[in-house]
Formats: C-alpha cells, structure tokens, sequence
C-alpha cells in the first residue's frame, strides 16, 4: 500500500506541467555575482536602464512592477532606457559577448525589440524554453562592466496590476 502511495505522488509530481527555464549565462567569467531573485516579487519587468561604451554594456537596471532594481556595473557610456507597454513582455534576448557583454537585443510579445551595443563577438539568444513565458528576472556578474549576464524566464506574473489580461 505504501509504495502505491509513492508512486502515485511521484507520477502526479512528474505530470505537473513546467514553466521555469533559464538562459546563460553569456559573457566572461570576472565580476562580482548579482542576482534579481526578489526583485521579481515587486511585479513583471517594466522597463530597463542599459548603459554601453563604444566597446561594452557597462551597467545595467531592470525597473519590476513600479521598483527599480539596484544598478550593476560602471558608470562610463550612454544610458539608454526602454519602457515597456502595459501587458508588453520580453521574449526573447539576444545579443554578443567575448569577456564581456558587448550587446544586448531585446524582442517583444508586441513585435518592438530595442538594441543597444556593439554588433562584435560571439553571438547568443536566449529564449525560453516553454511556451507562453516570458523575461522574469536576470542574473549576472559585474564590475566596470557587465561581465557576464543570464536571462530566468516563467509565466507573467498573475498578480500583475499594470498588465493587460
């Protein structure tokens, strides 16, 4: 009876559906370690702050809900800023990098996509592996630059006020 019970928990747990998946990490291996784990609790990625040089993406802030994440890297380069539209999401990030990030493409589930760097090093795209998930948080290393970056992706957030349902 008991190992009935077993298995029968253990074929529910593996029929529960998946949604999390992660891209990464892209870049070199220096920095010091961040992750925006929390920040993903203060709502769905609302806008994002990047700063590049002529060479790098020195720093980056992700704005979640209506809350701007700590920034990390450097402060060298051009800040450029990308809000996005209520109910808008990222799906999908691609980009270049040799020790460092070197560019950043951001893609839409409205078809926009921002980019922002130099179009030199080796190529990368991160998508998420299940369907109808979408950019939840990023982690990374950095420095004067960001050193290295990794894309968490999941469901919207379902207690989204500023979303579109």
């Amino acid at each position: 009876m008991l190992l009935w019970i077993l298995l029968s928990v253990c074929c529910i747990a593996a029929a529960q559906q998946r949604s999390s998946s992660y891209s990464g990490e892209y870049g070199g291996g220096g920095g010091k370690r961040f992750s925006h784990s929390g920040n993903q609790l203060d709502g769905p990625i609302t806008a994002i702050r990047v700063r590049a040089n002529r060479n790098y993406i020195t720093g980056i802030q992700v704005r979640y809900g209506t809350s701007w994440s700590e920034y990390k890297g450097g402060s060298a380069g051009d800040l450029e800023e990308i809000f996005l539209h209520p109910g808008e999401s990222i799906i999908q990030v691609s980009g270049k990098y040799s020790s460092y990030l070197r560019k950043l493409m951001f893609v839409t589930n409205k078809g926009r996509y921002f980019q922002i760097g130099k179009d030199y090093g080796t190529s990368f795209n991160g998508v998420p592996l299940f369907p109808n998930t979408v950019l939840r948080f990023i982690s990374g290393s950095s420095g004067s630059v960001i050193d290295a970056i990794g894309f968490h992706w999941d469901y919207a957030s379902s207690n989204c006020v500023h979303c579109a349902k």
